[in-house]
């Protein structure tokens, strides 16, 4: 009983975000639309990102512009929590207690129309609403309306500032891997001497340094100026790109584990070697400092194809790759200038040897294993079915199985290696051991959830396909002929509900052989033939897709607007126990299933 007195909590209806909308005109031409929210104790709202099988993502959805144009993307003011989310396990970002965002519109005309609907999405700890939208409307009639507004900001600081601080030190661990590999690595003794020798010493170091950051900031500008910082943004769900990312991180990694080596034309490197042996001063260095980047480009373009693909799929800021490169330059120059100022140190440095070797095994193994992360999403969008949850699986098993076994055999055939060798590979060796262990039971369904955010969705059996029902009405009158009650599953894309409790064989075998199970997803976008307004807790609702219908059917029949919600009912739409939300605890789902069964 107490169980069903805590589910009976969740059958209310609830408005845990208020939302205020108003147009503040900024310029002359310019207005923003502003959205501010006050959220509940407890309750939080997701930000902009995009995060594939995560929440609904914060974003204007405009369904009339005339007169006017967005300018930018959707952007907010306050300091989002980012962390690990248990309802989705994935890493997301959210707001508490209040958040505003901001649009900015460009006016081309007088006479100007700006209607749409904000959308976001409200959970707590155990559920969540279905995508929410807060309509609005203005235009030359709402003129009045246009005006100075306060300004209203939360926890301070934005969330550009601190993604980019991320961007950032993201790049400067790629350039401190960078220095590890055998391209590199043996060069920095060795440049340090020669300006010691020359009597430059600190000055030419940091001269050389600061011609390795002006050379990397410079790419990412160069990629920013190609692509644009909106078409960045989109590579994440083009797919056509995650096919390209595929094939350039799957090329890098090849090329890192040892199966080719991809070099720059030898002529490049000898015309700027000689270029810089014919000049003197700052010129001479920076084209030294150019030849680092030509001659190290084997290993180095890999974790620079890397990095740039990742700025470009997370970073969504016009200054993103030039962050990124500008993180990944200083890693790569530091220890040149701080060598050429304690010149002592370079006799502790680590000695070159097959430890470097090691290091662009790894990275080529992590490479090819995220290359998998892209061709699944390719998968997914155009339907292919070459890359399946299992067969994702093995290729992973298999690759860091490979990975530690060889790190193991290199520790038993360099007996007299040195200590940091033999700690370093162990320490690999190890990791990379448990990992593939940790995702073997992956391959008979298990969630292995530390992984489930790289890996396509669960897959469910075609019997199972077969026995789920995706409209309410088509299972209400298969059940009526069947003589059977129905499970009605409320939910959304992505929830770990299903995956940790319905994957059970003893719940699987009661909701697909005893229940006509009828799943309808809240979140679902599929549009409806025709938008339809219907009157839902005093208020007038656009209903747009069929994830907006299933919502107000939930609502209107049953009370209730979190998810996940999971309701027993006879053929007639008669409640036969208390509607149950959010708990993974197997056993009490299963006396919930069983309890209409036995009467």
């Amino acid at each position: 009983m107490s169980m069903l007195a805590c589910c009976a909590t969740y059958a209310q209806m609830m408005e845990p975000v208020k939302v205020e909308a108003s147009l503040e005109k900024i310029a002359e031409d310019r207005v923003e639309l502003v959205f501010l929210m006050k959220i509940d104790e407890g309750w939080h709202v997701y930000g902009t990102e995009k995060v594939e099988n995560g929440p609904t993502a914060t974003a204007v959805c405009m369904e009339r512009l005339q007169g006017a144009e967005l300018v930018g993307e959707l952007k907010y003011v306050g300091e989002p929590v980012r962390k690990f989310d248990e309802v989705f396990e994935l890493d997301v970002e959210y707001f508490e207690r209040g958040v505003e965002f901001r649009q900015e519109v460009k006016l081309t005309e007088d006479d100007y129309c700006i209607e749409g609907y904000l959308e976001y999405s409200a959970c707590n700890n155990q559920s969540c609403m279905p995508p929410m939208k807060s309509e609005f409307s203005y235009g030359e009639a709402e003129e009045s309306l246009v005006g100075e507004t306060d300004k209203h900001s939360f926890a301070g600081g934005t969330s550009e500032h601190s993604d980019l601080l991320l961007l950032f030190l993201f790049g400067l661990l790629g350039g401190l891997i960078a220095l590890t590999t055998p391209c590199v690595w043996p060069i920095i003794p060795m440049t340090v001497s020669f300006f010691i020798k020359r009597g430059g010493g600190v000055r030419d170091a940091l001269t050389y340094g600061l011609s390795i950051i002006i050379i990397y900031v410079g790419l990412g500008l160069i990629v920013t100026g190609l692509f644009g910082a909106n078409a960045l943004n989109s590579l994440a769900t083009n797919a056509v790109f995650n096919v390209f990312f595929f094939a350039m991180l799957m090329v890098f990694g090849l090329s890192l584990v040892g199966l080719f080596e991809i070099t720059l034309p030898a002529s490049w490197t000898t015309s700027v070697d000689d270029k810089a042996s014919k000049t003197t001063g700052f010129v001479a260095i920076f084209l030294m400092a150019f030849t680092l980047a030509l001659v190290s480009f084997s290993c180095t373009g890999p974790i620079i194809g890397f990095l740039l693909v990742e700025l470009a799929t997370d970073g969504g800021s016009v200054f993103a790759p030039a962050v990124g490169m500008l993180g990944f330059s200083i890693g790569l120059a530091l220890p040149f200038s701080v060598f050429a100022m304690f010149p002592g140190w370079l006799k502790q440095m680590p000695k070159s040897g097959s430890w470097m070797e090691t290091v662009k095994k790894v990275l080529g193994v992590v490479e090819i294993a995220f290359s998998l992360k892209f061709l699944s999403v390719a998968d997914l969008a155009y339907g292919w079915g070459l890359l399946s949850r299992r067969l994702f699986f093995v290729l992973w098993i298999l690759l860091f199985a490979a990975l530690g076994i060889y790190l193991v055999v290199q520790m038993v055939k360099n007996r007299k290696g040195s200590t940091l060798f033999y700690i370093m590979h162990t320490i690999v060796a190890a990791a990379s051991l448990s990992l593939a262990a940790y995702m073997v039971p992956g391959l008979w369904g298990m969630p292995c959830t530390l992984v489930s955010a790289f890996a396509p969705p669960m897959e469910k059996s075609a019997e199972e396909k077969e026995k789920i029902f995706t409209d309410y009405d088509e299972a209400l009158a298969f059940a009526k002929k069947e003589g059977r009650p129905l499970m009605v599953d409320f939910s959304g894309y992505g929830w770990k509900m299903e995956a940790a409790v319905f994957t059970d064989p003893t719940v699987a075998d009661i909701i697909y052989n005893r229940y006509v199970f009828v799943q309808l997803f809240v979140d679902d976008r599929t549009p409806l033939s025709e938008t339809e307004e219907v009157e839902e807790n005093g208020k007038t609702r656009k209903l747009r897709t069929l994830g907006d219908k299933w919502s107000h059917l939930q609502a209107t029949r049953y009370g209730a607007n979190s998810q996940p919600f999971y309701v027993l009912i006879d053929s007639d739409g008669n409640l036969l126990a208390e509607p149950y939300s959010y708990d993974e605890d197997v056993e009490q789902f299963v006396k919930w299933l069983e309890g209409p069964l036995n009467f």
